[in-house]
């Protein structure tokens, strides 16, 4: 059967869209079909098998489009299998072990049963929109923290899953 999976991001500056595009890039390299779209964007669920929605930090929480998307699309959500990541820290604390969601993201965690959470590092460089972004920037605290074989890795664990769950 094939399946059609939605990778749903939350993205001020474009680090978590890529992160996301890669996610998808991924699961259409195992045969899966698989769109990355803003999580603004999206009207509904019903052309979709499972979901995959991601979204940046600020100050402790998801970019508020991830999670207008979880509160908005609840129902639909609750009936596939949905996986979620966050992406963030501007240092190598995700490389180097496992973070747990925000307390936001554990909270819709919970209500939705999702399979599983990662954190990702993140990616803040100079042009980044937003007044707490180019202070942190001015402060050199910026950089790309994404290791994009650990995301690949991860979508490659998700696209495992799915294809146990098509041949049960």
């Amino acid at each position: 059967m094939e399946q059609t999976v939605l990778v749903a991001y939350g993205s001020a500056n474009g680090s978590t869209q890529k992160i996301a595009e890669t996610i998808a890039e991924v699961l259409r390299t195992t045969g899966i079909t698989a769109e990355a779209l803003s999580a603004r964007s999206v009207t509904d669920l019903d052309r979709y098998e499972a979901v995959v929605v991601g979204g940046a930090l600020y100050a402790g929480r998801w970019h508020k489009d991830a999670r207008r998307f979880v509160r908005r699309h609840r129902g639909a959500l609750a009936h596939r299998p949905v996986w979620f990541f966050s992406s963030g820290p501007l240092d190598s604390t995700a490389s180097q072990r496992d973070i747990s969601p925000v307390p936001g993201v554990k909270r819709a965690m919970a209500k939705l049963d999702t399979r599983a959470h990662v954190t990702f590092g993140g990616c803040l460089t100079e042009g980044a929109q937003g007044r707490i972004a180019r202070m942190i920037l001015r402060n050199g605290k910026g950089g790309d923290f994404r290791d994009f074989a650990a995301i690949e890795n991860w979508a490659a664990g998700v696209a495992r899953e799915l294809g146990a769950m098509s041949h049960r």
